[in-house]
């Protein structure tokens, strides 16, 4: 009999208020029953806010570290090796609530990833020309990756950088870089060049990603409104609820009831005012 795959899941979360919504509750209850769950947040949050997680989690803290998703995922990592088995896991995953989601049934496209022959994956790869890389809101490690004292090394010693840019050469590009100079394999289902992950929400829903990326919501004048609309209206209905909640509280009812829009007028006023913008700032 074939046993089930073991897998942990090191979860990184942000919320500007601390808050535990609906959205974040959904994504860490899909992965509760695909393995275990370690949860950390970098804000501030009440015991009782925090306490949502619980049934889904076996463990979850939310303090305000200033290290952004890596410096999450590092104390995520280091609770998870000083209180659980980290051998014991088959597959170890970072994650984070940069994305809306699962749209789809997970396991199949989790078992997709990890049927290959990658020692480090995810979702959707960038390939940058100098430095290709996993996108750092989705990454699995086999055990050849999280259980190497290079890994530890790494994960340990996140810091907080003074800038994005900082942060992504070292932490997210660093990762994928670490893994090939040691040795070892990565791949990813898609490969996305440059903003292609915030700016064909549709595309990717209908290709089988089961996430897209909140910053689509606010990108381009709205003129990704129709394609966000879309995939609402073809996800069950307890994924559109959660994310409307997080979305209308996050940017306000009356811009999601302007951005949610299938009008074809609408959609082709907002690209030209897109372009004319883009064109003023001699980006054209």
């Amino acid at each position: 009999m074939k046993m089930s795959v073991k897998r942990l899941f090191l979860f990184a979360g942000y919320d500007p208020n601390g808050r535990i919504d609906s959205s974040l509750v959904y994504y860490v209850r899909a992965l509760s029953a695909l393995g275990d769950v370690v949860v950390h947040m970098d804000c501030d949050s009440t015991d009782n806010s925090i306490q949502r997680l619980a049934p889904y989690t076996v463990h979850a803290a939310a303090t305000r570290h200033g290290e952004y998703d890596f410096g999450s995922y590092k104390r995520a990592y280091i609770w998870a090796c000083e209180n659980l088995n980290i051998n014991d896991y088959d597959f170890v995953y970072m994650v984070n609530d940069s994305v809306y989601g699962p749209l789809y049934d997970l396991g199949p496209f989790l078992e997709k990833m990890e049927s290959n022959a990658w020692d480090a994956f995810g979702p959707v790869c960038n390939p940058k020309t100098a430095h290709p890389h996993i996108q750092s809101w989705f990454i699995g490690m086999r055990p050849s990756v999280f259980k190497s004292d290079w890994f530890a090394t790494f994960i340990t010693s996140v810091r907080p950088q003074a800038d994005k840019g900082t942060i992504t050469k070292l932490y997210e590009q660093g990762f994928t870089t670490a893994v090939a100079a040691h040795g070892a394999a990565w791949g990813c289902i898609y490969t996305v060049a440059n903003r292609g992950v915030y700016n064909k929400i549709k595309s990717l829903y209908r290709r089988g990603l089961p996430f897209m990326k909140k910053v689509a919501f606010t990108r381009h004048g709205g003129r990704l409104g129709h394609q966000i609309l879309y995939v609402l209206n073809h996800i069950p209905t307890e994924a559109r609820s959660a994310i409307l909640e997080n979305a209308r509280r996050t940017w306000g009812a009356e811009y999601m009831d302007w951005l949610l829009t299938n009008n074809p007028f609408k959609i082709t006023i907002r690209a030209i005012k897109y372009g004319l913008n883009k064109a003023r700032k001699g980006q054209l």
